[in-house]
């Protein structure tokens, strides 16, 4: 969407949005892997079995029903926590790479790269593979995406307002 867009100080903006790419992935990967609490996962994980959810929206529901026992901390923010942790994700795939334009292509990305997440997570033993949090990523993505789009529109309706 950026290459379709032309505005003054395009280069700028540019380079200012692939630098925050990098950091959203630089920061996303140490909170997905090297974090304290993954850390402790890992231990945890390494001295018994390894804990996965294969079960669409169990997870989900478990917290819902549990919303009144547990602290709403805790539910809320692994509920919409995992909504928020892709939402960037997509953001700036349609933004800064061409081939990724488009609903489809952006959230089935957001998808294959959440699903490479958890599965890394299962492996390494610092997480467990839960398709709940795949779901929730998703989601997170494709709202991203959504609103990348509309300011994308509403940026291109201005632009044909001014002519």
């Amino acid at each position: 969407m950026l290459n379709q867009i032309d505005i003054k100080h395009k280069k700028w903006i540019s380079a200012i949005s692939y630098t925050l790419f990098v950091l959203y992935i630089i920061i996303a990967v140490i909170l997905l892997f090297l974090s304290p609490y993954r850390q402790a996962a890992y231990e945890i994980n390494s001295a018994g079995t390894n804990p996965y959810n294969i079960i669409p929206f169990k997870t989900i529901t478990d917290y819902i029903k549990a919303s009144s026992h547990i602290n709403q901390n805790i539910w809320m923010s692994n509920l919409f926590g995992n909504v928020l942790a892709f939402f960037p994700l997509g953001i700036f795939l349609p933004w800064l790479f061409k081939r990724l334009i488009g609903f489809w292509r952006t959230t089935t990305s957001v998808f294959l790269a959440t699903l490479t997440v958890e599965i890394l997570q299962f492996v390494t033993r610092v997480g467990s593979f839960d398709i709940d949090d795949i779901i929730l990523n998703t989601i997170g993505g494709a709202f991203g995406y959504l609103l990348i789009k509309i300011i994308y529109l509403f940026l291109m309706k201005g632009k044909t307002h001014a002519h």
